[in-house]
């Protein structure tokens, strides 16, 4: 059975800089619950960033928050963390926030603090697709589903 790595936000987990949990709400993932093929995890929580904490967004190869503060190195420290957890457990696939300094998959914030949105991967995000591990988002959930769906059929 495939183990998924999740951001821990859609799972209702009030982890986001603003305190709040973006749950995802959709029955494949319950059921993927209870099968325990859910990895979770907030890299911006496991880089030690605290909830709730200044809105941050990428500007070139830094992660600064509203406040101008460089956090790339909690950010790095996240995504590495996200990275050996994938490796220990063998999971070659994830489910994360799409906009999101750390999880963005395709689009994220332009860095500017003016809620323009780009073309881009957030850090962790990157560093997974980096080391072969798919990324997914709330906007591609329906393409990862069928993935799994795929891959259980080959194999069954």
């Amino acid at each position: 059975m495939q183990k998924i790595l999740i951001s821990s936000c859609f799972l209702g987990n009030k982890v986001r800089y603003d305190g709040q949990a973006k749950s995802l709400l959709h029955p494949q993932l319950q059921t993927w619950q209870q099968q325990g093929r859910l990895v979770v995890i907030c890299p911006e929580v496991a880089g030690d960033l605290p909830v709730p904490r200044p809105r941050a967004e990428q500007s070139g190869d830094k992660v600064i928050d509203e406040f101008g503060n460089d956090v790339t190195r909690a950010f790095t420290q996240g995504a590495a963390k996200a990275l050996a957890l994938c490796q220990q457990q063998g999971i070659r696939l994830a489910l994360l926030k799409e906009y999101s300094p750390s999880c963005g998959a395709n689009m994220i914030y332009d860095g500017t603090f003016s809620g323009t949105r780009i073309a881009g991967m957030g850090v962790t995000a990157k560093l997974l697709s980096e080391h072969k591990i798919q990324v997914f988002s709330e906007q591609t959930l329906e393409q990862l589903i069928n993935l799994i769906n795929l891959q259980e059929k080959q194999t069954s």
